[in-house]
């Protein structure tokens, strides 16, 4: 299986993603799009896989760990202890968690990829050669941020998804616009 990562944000005027390991809006249904791309499979025999960082995944609340209805892939250069959790596994590198779908997708019944952070997380994705699409949500307002997402160059186009409403979107005072990029040099060697 060729590996497809969907890259999945939601980010500020000044491409801010985070402040303080938390997010610094409250945008509900923006939060259910994100459940809903990341759940939702083609087929109810599998299951999609979210990627992130510890950072993220220690920033998720009790509560909500692990992601249900998803795969949770943890990358993290620390040695995690995740016994007490189902469908969680650490991982050290991208490649390795590339590699580890390569050979196990068709037993394992995963369905999409989706990496969900954190900013050295995208970065990483951005420059793979499995990087496919970027499921970014503008929003069209400024906050105080200290984690950013990472330019992302000139060889994105920008496409339609079915599963993605159109148009501006509004919660309270605060209006966004779900986007979706696609990698133009994805599927080709060395597509960095």
């Amino acid at each position: 299986m060729s590996v497809k990562l969907n890259l999945i944000a939601a980010a500020c005027e000044n491409m801010g993603i985070g402040k303080n390991n938390d997010l610094p809006w409250k945008l509900k249904k923006e939060m259910q799009y994100f459940s809903r791309m990341t759940t939702q499979t083609s087929d109810p025999n599998k299951k999609n896989v979210v990627i992130m960082g510890r950072k993220t995944w220690d920033s998720v609340p009790a509560k909500f760990k692990p992601f249900k209805d998803r795969i949770n892939f943890i990358l993290s250069r620390q040695n995690l202890d995740l016994k007490d959790y189902e469908n969680v596994q650490a991982f050290k590198s991208l490649d390795d968690i590339i590699t580890h779908l390569e050979e196990t997708s068709a037993k394992e019944g995963y369905d999409k990829v989706w990496v969900i952070g954190g900013s050295d997380i995208y970065k990483l994705s951005l420059e793979s050669r499995s990087f496919h699409r970027l499921y970014l949500t503008e929003i069209k307002k400024n906050f105080d941020c200290d984690t950013f997402f990472p330019h992302f160059g000139d060889n994105l186009k920008l496409v339609d998804d079915p599963e993605v409403p159109a148009g501006v979107q509004k919660e309270g005072d605060i209006e966004y616009v779900f986007k979706v990029y696609e990698n133009a040099d994805f599927g080709q060697d060395g597509g960095r």
